[in-house]
């Protein structure tokens, strides 16, 4: 619903009432103004007029606020300064340094590039307001279309989304990772051939069928059909999964920095998964210069 309102006065005449109530003098108003005195009385009495309400006391000898004069001052201060500021405000935001974006990602995401490039842009954009939603690579193709989200992290299919641009961040290899208790934890290094006996915890093929595909091609290579104990997301809720010991699970170096004691990770030598992560926005969408900034710097980032 939209208000209108209408008012008697204008901006003008505020700024010179507002001129008048902090000198409590007429004439040195009219001047800090470069307006005729009589103009600036005139002014004030039609903003009075209009107000119903007198907002000076005056004698030949002194000007002095009234009740309402002071109640009108007080809430002038921060309007006025806030109009002051409007054209920088304006002009910052025109350019793209302050606003929102609104960012997708994955755990993978978060555990290698994310962190660097959250810590640049807030170098760089301190007034931009950055949100981040976790979710997967399914969810943030449908959320860059819809216009839910500006900019997502993700694992890429193997045919680009129509409509999506991406750009290569990251490949890394998978491992896996293991109770402490697992017969084959003690050793270093694994092949994947020999985890055929062991079952594993991934996450719902619809959710990222590239990378889903990828782990069973691997395995087929390494001569085992995977056992699937459950299907469970996000990664979090697996690794949980794996330290109650109810199956293995595949992970990268980046995201297994820092376990629990009570699982351990394990590279693998031979076939393994490969994950890959993309940066990704919207082709067909009109992207606010806060997005374009945060955009530019993902590209900045890579190149360097």
């Amino acid at each position: 619903m939209l208000l209108k309102y209408q008012f008697d006065y204008d901006l003008r005449h505020l700024t010179s009432f507002f001129a008048v109530a902090q000198l409590l003098h007429f004439s040195r108003a009219a001047e800090l103004l470069g307006i005729a005195q009589p103009a600036l009385s005139r002014q004030i009495a039609h903003l009075e007029e209009a107000l119903g309400t007198a907002l000076f006391a005056r004698t030949r000898r002194s000007v002095e606020l009234t009740a309402a004069g002071h109640a009108l001052f007080e809430r002038l201060q921060p309007l006025l300064g806030a109009l002051q500021r409007l054209p920088t405000e304006l002009a910052a935001v025109s350019a793209g340094e302050v606003g929102q974006v609104r960012i997708g990602f994955t755990g993978l995401a978060m555990a290698t590039v994310l962190p660097k490039i959250l810590r640049a842009f807030a170098q760089t954009h301190p007034a931009i307001r950055v949100e981040l939603s976790e979710s997967p690579t399914a969810a943030q193709i449908d959320a860059l279309r819809s216009g839910e989200i500006d900019c997502g992290f993700f694992h890429p299919a193997q045919e680009k989304p129509e409509g999506i641009r991406t750009r290569q961040l990251l490949r890394e290899p998978n491992g896996v990772l293991l109770p402490v208790t697992h017969p084959l934890a003690k050793k270093k290094m694994l092949h994947l051939g020999e985890l055929g006996d062991t079952p594993f915890v991934l996450f719902p093929r619809h959710l990222n069928p590239s990378f889903y595909d990828r782990i069973l091609t691997s395995c087929t290579r390494a001569g085992i059909t995977l056992k699937i104990a459950d299907e469970i997301w996000p990664r979090a809720n697996a690794i949980g999964l794996v330290r109650a010991g109810l199956g293995a699970t595949f992970i990268t170096p980046s995201e297994a920095q820092t376990l629990p004691g009570d699982i351990v990770f394990r590279p693998l030598e031979g076939p393994s998964p490969e994950s890959r992560l993309v940066a990704g926005w919207c082709l067909n969408a009109s992207q606010s210069p806060p997005a374009q900034a945060f955009l530019h710097l993902v590209a900045n980032l890579h190149n360097n």
